[in-house]
């Protein structure tokens, strides 16, 4: 079922489940490895059975297991494990996502898998990784969110605490996974060595903290919720207007000065609370509010088809039907069709990265039914 594209002859043996291991296999198919998911028989990946459905199939499940195949197997029968270390003997990686122990228990551990299958990179995506206090401990998303502080930046001031809106502990722990394997995948060409990858929840949440950690390194002030608004960058915020809200982010005295003229009032730019950037920054509730005084004159198009002609960069808030339906997004072909012969057609995020040498096919394979490779795969072996 493998598409076109750089890894395409390399065999990952998928053991993940539910969103960050799969999310990280469905990366590496989009790129053309070909993806064989290893389930638990009768009930397999959990998310086959988490909503919303479409003629009873999981639509969470399909948006990321597109284009892989599916062998149901019991790690703990021997029939089972001879099918399973053989699909090991020609494999490029193991992917797998469960709590740190559990494959060594199995006999399937990074130390015991190595000197059976040398060349085999083994990734882990775990929770909190493989080492370290934690390490046994389980984890779902939104415990990372809030032990890797970004649940701290997120929100309003005096606001209950909210989390990001996308499972961003998960995607990011796929997003390194996939990253680690690549780099691991180079390696073993160059080297003939095949390594572990052990990448954790936690530690991708901390990666992703970006200038909250710069700023209290570099002040001591620990960060907090503001809104919308950058941190330390102003004009670069949501606005009100007559109709709604719009993004502006003026980034530079430049563009501030850009921004000033489209909006009549140049004077603007000559406020001393708002000559630079660091002023517009200690000064931000002031420079919102005689901005949005200009801004209530007119709607969202009305400003945004304003700014963009004067190259202020800006921008809706769209909702998720407006994201699908924008007509960047769709000739970027990000949003691509599966054929699923019990869903039908089902729409879902396309492969952002486009690399020039391969295609990037609008209408992908569907996810597989459980078992559904069981006789192609033992055929092969």
């Amino acid at each position: 079922m493998s598409i076109d594209g750089p890894l395409k002859g390399i065999t990952i043996i998928d053991l993940t489940r539910v969103l960050a291991g799969p999310y990280c296999t469905m990366v590496l198919s989009d790129l053309g490895a070909r993806v064989i998911k290893v389930e638990v028989p009768e009930s397999g990946d959990d998310s086959r059975h988490f909503g919303p459905f479409v003629n009873g199939k999981s639509a969470y499940f399909m948006s990321l297991n597109r284009g892989k195949e599916s062998i149901a197997l019991n790690l703990k029968k021997d029939d089972d494990r001879i099918i399973f270390e053989k699909l090991l003997e020609t494999a490029d990686v193991l992917v797998e996502n469960y709590r740190p122990g559990t494959m060594e228990k199995l006999g399937y551990g990074w130390d015991d898998l190595h000197i059976r299958f040398p060349r085999l990179i083994y990734a882990a995506a775990s929770g909190f990784g493989h080492t370290g206090p934690y390490a046994g401990r389980p984890a779902y998303d939104m415990v990372v969110q809030g032990m890797g502080g970004i649940m701290s930046l997120t929100g309003h001031p005096g606001g209950e605490p909210t989390r990001v809106g996308s499972s961003i502990g998960d995607i990011t722990a796929g997003l390194f996974t996939a990253i680690g394997i690549n780099a691991a995948l180079l390696h073993r060409q160059n080297t003939d060595e095949a390594m572990k990858v052990d990448v954790a929840m936690l530690d991708g949440q901390v990666a992703v903290l970006e200038n909250a950690i710069a700023r209290y390194t570099a002040t001591g002030e620990i960060p907090g919720p503001i809104g919308a608004r950058h941190p330390s960058i102003a004009p670069f915020d949501a606005f009100s207007v007559s109709d709604g809200h719009i993004i502006v982010a003026a980034g530079n005295d430049g563009l501030f000065l850009k921004l000033c003229v489209a909006i009549g009032n140049p004077e603007l730019a000559k406020n001393p609370l708002f000559t630079s950037n660091e002023l517009r920054s200690r000064h931000h509730v002031a420079l919102k509010d005689e901005l949005e005084m200009v801004f209530a004159g007119k709607t969202a198009e009305e400003w945004l088809t304003l700014l963009q002609a004067a190259g202020i960069p800006s921008g809706p808030i769209n909702s998720v039907d407006k994201v699908l339906a924008d007509p960047q997004v769709q000739a970027r072909n990000m949003v691509i069709c599966t054929e699923d012969p019990v869903a039908g057609a089902l729409k879902m995020a396309g492969n952002p990265i486009k690399l020039s040498a391969f295609d990037d096919p609008a209408l992908r394979p569907p996810a597989p039914e459980l078992d559904a490779d069981r006789k192609k795969i033992i055929g092969e072996l």
